[in-house]
């Protein structure tokens, strides 16, 4: 095989943001993939007429200007706000907590009431310093918000009860006093129109793409492909468990197509019952405000992972994060490699915070290069 200029390892967000900037300065990017498509867990696949997000829900959001207009340039993105509704036995609230969902609650209407039920429920719990994060949300929202809204949904997320886990993981349950469903703050937010796929295809346009391909059986098979490699994959993994294995929840999701043409007229509905086994079911279509006569619908159930599944969410408690600065600090020390991404760096990431880290990560690494395509 030809050599390159540099190896990046995963065809995610991380990974092709590199591949597309960096080559346009004039540098040769091969991207090697393990899965059978690009896109990491953006991938879309279509159903139907429909763009189903084959790894959950991805609803792109961003407070930061310059993300937002790099984007751009690879799709245009419809107007969708991401407002979730939560179903608790046989009621159903907005989110996130707000003034919908308080009225409906407590049969209340304004800001003070909301904030005066809130406040003595709080209060009649007397909860100092939580121990635990039961205790610690309760010290939040109370114990209506708590039970229906947080408990369940929680505990499902995290394979164990409220009381078992560390207060830390909640350190705040945003509470919003007005009558307003979006769930994000951000200015910028939507779903590119024709799926993620489609703008991980562009960014890789420049460079050479293997799938199905191990990075590890492959470093071996070719030891010198390339100057320098850029790794998104676990990071514990690169380095051979050396110190210890990281641990992550993962989802498994079950998708169905549906003939009708609306299941439950939203495209995120939680289940925040603990008797519920899934945490949420996703409506595909309404991301992009679909009129096909069919549905595809997804139900996500939350695991214990074990090595061999697909590593969704890092578990950044104390032991977790005292091994990944292990990690961490080898990988500084690698002068040859790059690490990004969510599994590269043992971080959980937002889409638009994966692009600022791999933009930044560019401009570091580009310094060197000075011809640039027109």
């Amino acid at each position: 095989m030809k050599k390159y200029d540099y190896l990046i390892v995963g065809a995610g967000l991380f990974g092709s943001v590199f591949a597309y900037e960096m080559a346009k300065k004039g540098a040769s990017c091969l991207v090697i993939e393990k899965r059978n498509h690009i896109a990491g867990n953006i991938y879309c696949e279509d159903i139907e007429g429909i763009q189903v997000h084959k790894y959950g829900a991805h609803i792109f959001h961003t407070s930061d200007k310059e993300v937002w207009d790099y984007v751009q340039q690879f799709a245009q993105f419809n107007h969708y706000i991401n407002s979730p509704v939560a179903v608790y036995k046989d009621e159903l609230y907005n989110l996130p907590f707000n003034m919908n969902t308080f009225s409906k609650m407590w049969d209340i209407r304004t800001p003070q009431e909301a904030k005066d039920k809130i406040a003595a429920q709080i209060a009649s719990l007397d909860i100092q310093e939580p121990k635990n994060l039961e205790e610690q949300a309760l010290s939040l929202v109370g114990r209506d918000v708590y039970e229906k809204l947080v408990k369940g949904y929680t505990e499902k997320q995290w394979g164990r009860d409220c009381k078992e886990l560390p207060s830390f993981i909640i350190k705040r349950l945003p509470l919003r006093f007005t009558y307003d469903n979006n769930y994000f703050n951000d200015p910028y937010q939507g779903i590119p129109k024709g799926g993620y796929t489609k703008i991980v295809e562009k960014m890789l346009k420049y460079a050479d793409v293997l799938l199905n391909t191990d990075y590890f059986t492959f470093r071996e098979e070719h030891p010198d492909i390339a100057d320098k490699t850029v790794y998104t994959g676990p990071l514990d993994a690169y380095f051979e468990y050396k110190a210890g294995i990281l641990q992550y929840r993962t989802v498994r999701f079950e998708t169905e197509t549906l003939p009708m043409d609306n299941y439950q007229g939203n495209a995120v509905v939680n289940y925040t019952e603990r008797e519920v086994p899934y945490t949420r079911i996703i409506e595909h279509k309404h991301f992009e405000f679909g009129k096909q006569p069919s549905t595809v619908i997804s139900r996500e159930y939350p695991e214990e992972w074990k090595p061999g599944m697909e590593p969704y969410y890092p578990i950044n408690d104390v032991e977790n994060e005292t091994i990944a600065n292990q990690y961490r600090e080898m990988a500084a020390a690698e002068e040859k490699a790059i690490f990004g991404g969510r599994l590269g760096t043992y971080r959980y990431y937002d889409m638009d915070k994966v692009i600022r880290l791999a933009l930044d990560t560019v401009k570091e690494e580009a310094k060197d290069w000075e011809y640039s395509f027109n």
